[in-house]
């Protein structure tokens, strides 16, 4: 039987998902968009869409034309196809769609796209339009499967880090043509100019790690989000899954063996790469 997922998405969160679920053996193809506005692009698989390759904590993602996902998750690798419309579930009938595209409503998916469809975060209900959801909303419920109904609602306010939510995120002060002045990993103080649109200044919030910022050259809308500074100054968390996108990784992962069994034994696990001294397979 097809074992391949399809997980709709591939930003940092979606990433978190993608890569639990290949280093337990599963293969992988992800869709995005043509022009990702990914935040968290060093933890992104959505990178290889603008980079032809991408690997985040030893696990390698490539772009490739959707004729040929098939065959690149199969040989080890996560297959990036620029597919807006998710229209390669269709083509290569996977046994398990996720969708991780964290719209926070449903674009489109449905039930009966393949023998185990599940949403992530708000947007769905259980039983309905998937088959379950899990939780990402920071706190308590972080990560658990729902069967029936649907994920706490989107309150709008980003996740607490470091005492900070709304002051930590970076918005775009009118519509136009990014450009970033500063860096990813890079610290630095609340009001020094970060990035900018058209020529307005984008300050920094707060003072921390520049933790995301989205790629130069894209066009954005006023208002969206554009970076995110961690006041916890680690710029070691830049290159890592955030614990939020491994809850939620788990959380699929549970879904996926409550409602499909896969009793197999994952076929690529031998093939993992080494991921150097003292790091565990099993984070």
């Amino acid at each position: 039987m097809n074992r391949v997922i399809v997980v709709k998405g591939a930003g940092d969160l979606a990433t978190g998902i993608a890569h639990r679920l290949f280093r337990s053996g599963f293969p992988i193809i992800m869709t995005e968009l043509a022009q990702p506005t990914v935040i968290r692009r060093t933890v992104a698989f959505a990178e290889a869409v603008f980079t032809g390759t991408t690997v985040v904590e030893g696990v390698k993602a490539v772009r490739i034309e959707p004729d040929k996902a098939m065959q690149v998750a199969e040989e080890g690798n996560i297959a990036v196809v620029i597919d807006e419309e998710a229209a390669i579930v269709e083509k290569c009938k996977p046994r398990a769609v996720v969708d991780a595209i964290l719209a926070k409503k449903n674009l489109g998916t449905k039930i009966t796209d393949a023998p185990v469809v599940i949403g992530v975060g708000p947007g769905f209900t259980a039983g309905a339009d998937v088959h379950a959801v899990v939780e990402t909303k920071r706190g308590h419920y972080l990560g658990r499967v729902i069967t029936q109904g649907m994920a706490l609602p989107n309150s709008g306010i980003p996740g607490n880090i470091g005492g900070y939510n709304q002051e930590r995120i970076l918005r775009a002060p009118c519509d136009g043509v990014f450009q970033a002045i500063s860096r990813i990993t890079r610290q630095v103080e609340a009001g020094e100019v970060v990035a900018q649109v058209n020529g307005y200044p984008v300050p920094a919030t707060i003072s921390g790690v520049l933790r995301g910022l989205i790629r130069d050259g894209l066009t954005v809308t006023a208002g969206l989000k554009i970076g995110d500074i961690d006041p916890r100054c680690v710029p070691e968390h830049c290159y890592t899954i955030s614990d939020k996108a491994r809850a939620v990784g788990g959380g699929v992962l549970e879904a996926l063996f409550m409602l499909g069994g896969w009793p197999e034994v994952p076929y690529f696990r031998n093939q993992m790469p080494c991921l150097g001294q003292g790091t565990t397979i099993n984070q």
